[in-house]
């Protein structure tokens, strides 16, 4: 049995911002082996956006790394620096009006994202930038989608997961295979993103960590949504601590709790923007109606 996505990535460590019940069936995925196999197995450069006029649509998908070109060019899944490039030339783009971030991705890694969070933010400050949770935009998929001017989830989507979380080994009898035991820490306003098994003295370290990335996650949030930054861990919380972050929520309740802008069907929100940003061009006279016209205005002038 081949390796799975979820066994190289967990291999490499460092932070993550990752809805895991949501990535359960994205961290199953077969590591695109044959990628490395030779020229037989090739894939064409990714396309980072489409362009229908004034309208470009950038896709963010997938478990989102820092610039994992193999899971970008053969499993189609965005990265940091794939995101980067990309505001780039949006902004650069004299043809483009306005932008559309289509999201569906339960997170990734931390490491990295801030340049994007940056690019986005950057490209919403000269262009309209639309983000649309279809169906998931959750923890750094959030991070992200936080930057856009307007933020639309369809029906039954779901954005949220506000926090980071590690996991750390141990060794509890040295010397045997057995004896690792696995540790998960989430930061100080997500105990509802995963269980926190453990509470010694000793792990405030590791907290420490992931407080401070979850301060800047937080920031870019409270800065793109709007939120006074004192009020969002309230906010964030499904109880009266606000502790008790990290939770995802549907559309509704995320709205109420200012996380999300409207609730629309794709259809409808690809046209409301098309109308906006590409409208059709108008079709060119006939030739014949065009000379028939020609000849009524010069009769009118008779």
């Amino acid at each position: 049995m081949g390796r799975t996505v979820w066994d190289v990535l967990a291999a490499g460590g460092g932070l993550m911002a990752l809805d895991t019940a949501r990535a359960a069936e994205l961290l199953a995925t077969a590591w695109p082996e044959a990628a490395t196999a030779g020229p037989q197995a090739s894939a064409g450069d990714p396309a980072r956006y489409t362009r229908e006029r004034g309208l470009a649509v950038m896709p963010v998908r997938g478990l989102l790394t820092p610039n994992s070109a193999l899971l970008e060019r053969y499993l189609g899944w965005a990265t940091y620096r794939g995101i980067t490039e990309a505001c780039a030339d949006l902004a650069a783009d004299a043809a483009v009006s306005a932008v559309v971030v289509e999201f569906d991705t339960p997170g990734g890694y931390t490491l990295g994202i801030e340049d994007a969070v940056t690019a986005l933010r950057d490209l919403a400050a000269v262009k309209p930038v639309h983000a649309l949770a279809a169906p998931l935009a959750a923890s750094a998929g959030y991070w992200l989608a936080s930057q856009a001017r307007e933020l639309v989830m369809t029906p039954g989507a779901a954005v949220g997961s506000i926090g980071v979380a590690v996991t750390a080994a141990a060794n509890v009898a040295p010397g045997a295979a057995s004896g690792v035991q696995l540790f998960d820490f989430t930061s100080r306003h997500a105990r509802a993103k995963w269980p926190d098994p453990a509470t010694e003295d000793g792990k405030a370290e590791i907290r420490r960590g992931l407080d401070c990335t979850e301060a800047r996650f937080h920031a870019a949030v409270a800065e793109g949504r709007g939120i006074a930054p004192e009020d969002l861990a309230a906010r964030l919380s499904v109880s009266d601590d606000p502790e008790d972050g990290g939770a995802v929520f549907e559309p509704a309740e995320a709205m109420a709790r200012g996380l999300a802008d409207r609730i629309e069907t794709r259809a409808a929100f690809y046209a409301r923007l098309r109308a906006a940003h590409a409208p059709a061009p108008r079709k060119a006279m006939a030739r014949g109606a065009r000379a028939l016209a020609a000849a009524a205005r010069a009769q009118a002038r008779l």
